[in-house]
């Protein structure tokens, strides 16, 4: 079996790449990424040299590479993780977000069509549907309603309509998982508990927007790459699955808190920053069909996600140091601490 895996040099393409190198001895893997700030070939440098698995830098959007990538490889599946995925980056900069995330899986779907390949899979995002009053108790199911609020979540899900587009137009056989928010290994520190695990262990307060009551669901990477696995190997051509966990529902400050308490730190190292807009209050998957139609379950809680992130930052300090450097520091100067 022949992957291409776009995006493989960030945080859930990465240990994508690991976990099927891991489980296939078989496969060849071919990753295709533009090798962005987020894109880091240190996420792969232990497996570099595996005859299984090669590396092509480029942009999804540019047509003639993605052509010529199809062409040389011809894979058998594609699993699409290439992505613009920080909203506050979105806020800042939308362009940069329509171009990967929609144009760039415009291109990827027409190569795919062109060159037969037997599974397009595409990596959504809950942040499609919007968000759900804390107050309520409602679950999104794969039949919910669109109603992205940010341009990253917009440029989403515009890439999710063109995938189920290219399967009752074309017949192409696709298969679309959205999934919560993942956490674990080699994840950038731009993003919420990466940046409270690595400033924690910095002496650095925890940057957090108001009042903190925002509701998240956390999914330990490895359990997504199950999933995927598994949609992948079963799921049904043309349909949705939605991944994510089994934990009781938290605020971010309830996240945080645990987090604090694992690392041994106060509640006086949260700082609380300038809200951003359009924040959305809740997300909440019902992931039923993964696991009444497939078998999937995942295997990490919150408390273990959270205790083994917290183990792989302190043990790779030398892997997350240099990215908090340069573009990084504007970045968070700009975001967390002039923002007015």
């Amino acid at each position: 079996m022949r992957f291409l895996i776009t995006g493989g040099l960030g945080f859930i393409g990465s240990n994508m790449i690991h976990y099927l190198l891991k489980k296939y001895p078989d496969i060849s893997i071919c990753n295709l990424d533009k090798m962005t700030y987020a894109g880091n070939p240190a996420n792969l440098s232990d497996i570099e040299n595996d005859p299984r698995y090669s590396f092509v830098k480029g942009d999804i959007a540019d047509a003639a590479i993605v052509e010529k990538t199809f062409a040389e490889f011809q894979p058998d599946v594609v699993i699409h993780f290439a992505a613009e995925t920080h909203v506050d980056r979105s806020i800042a900069d939308p362009d940069v977000f329509i171009r990967s995330n929609t144009i760039g899986t415009h291109e990827l779907l027409k190569a795919a069509k062109a060159h037969n390949v037997t599974r397009f899979h595409h990596v959504s995002t809950d942040e499609v549907y919007g968000h759900i009053a804390l107050d309520s108790d409602e679950r999104w199911t794969e039949e919910s309603p669109y109603g992205p609020r940010s341009p990253y979540s917009a440029s989403k899900a515009a890439s999710d309509h063109f995938v189920r587009a290219y399967y009752h137009t074309y017949g192409l056989p696709i298969t679309i998982s959205n999934c919560a928010n993942n956490i674990g290994p080699y994840m950038y520190p731009e993003k919420l508990l990466p940046l409270a695990i690595t400033n924690i262990l910095e002496g650095k307060k925890v940057p957090m927007y108001p009042p903190g009551n925002q509701v998240r669901e956390w999914l330990y990477v490895e359990d997504h790459c199950s999933a995927i696995d598994s949609i992948v190997s079963k799921g049904i051509p043309g349909e949705t699955y939605f991944v994510g966990p089994d934990n009781p529902q938290l605020s971010n400050l309830e996240v945080i808190k645990k987090l604090l308490a694992i690392m041994e730190r106060g509640e006086d190292m949260i700082e609380f920053v300038k809200d951003r807009p359009g924040h959305d209050q809740k997300y909440a998957l019902d992931h039923s069909k993964i696991t009444r139609e497939l078998g999937w379950h995942p295997r990490y809680s919150l408390d273990e996600s959270l205790e083994r992130m917290v183990d792989w930052y302190t043990k790779n300090e030398a892997w997350w140091k240099p990215l908090k450097s340069g573009e990084y520091l504007e970045y968070y100067t700009q975001q967390y601490l002039t923002r007015e």
